[in-house]
């Protein structure tokens, strides 16, 4: 039996946003003082991803922990009521964005995911972020010196 009321628990998750996410605004920040541009939510593109990098044919999704089942995190928790409806809910998000990275795949773009806990935690920025920001630098650089 869940311990709210039908109408608090549909205010508290009618208070859930989708996007403009504070662990969303923490990687955005990071890349913008990085010196990356980039595009919000493309609706032409599968999933409409979070972050599109579209110079370097890259898309950034993050992802909460809870909604989206992240293996071996302490976030991903299931509800104790309404089971049944949770577990449906969790394994249709898990598809979703599986359907999502293949298309996006199949189209040629490259996918970084990072997640709500690496954002939270002393681990910010993740590693993949990280690589990904210091592998675009070394190019640029790369460049930069053969242009000289």
């Amino acid at each position: 039996m869940d311990s709210l009321s039908k109408e608090k628990r549909s205010w508290n998750m009618s208070r859930i946003r989708s996007n403009d996410t504070k662990p969303e605004l923490i990687v955005r920040s990071f890349l913008h003082r990085n010196g990356f541009r980039f595009r919000l939510h493309d609706k032409k593109l599968p999933g409409k991803p979070d972050i599109v990098l579209k110079k370097y044919k890259t898309v950034i999704e993050v992802r909460g922990c809870f909604w989206h089942r992240h293996e071996r995190c302490t976030k991903a928790t299931s509800p104790s009521t309404n089971t049944e409806y949770w577990q449906t809910k969790f394994q249709n998000n898990m598809q979703r964005d599986k359907r999502h990275e293949r298309e996006l795949h199949d189209l040629g773009w490259n996918l970084i995911v990072v997640w709500e806990c690496e954002i939270r935690g002393n681990t910010f920025p993740p590693k993949a972020l990280l690589d990904f920001v210091n592998e675009q630098r070394n190019i640029s650089s790369t460049f930069n010196a053969r242009k000289s």
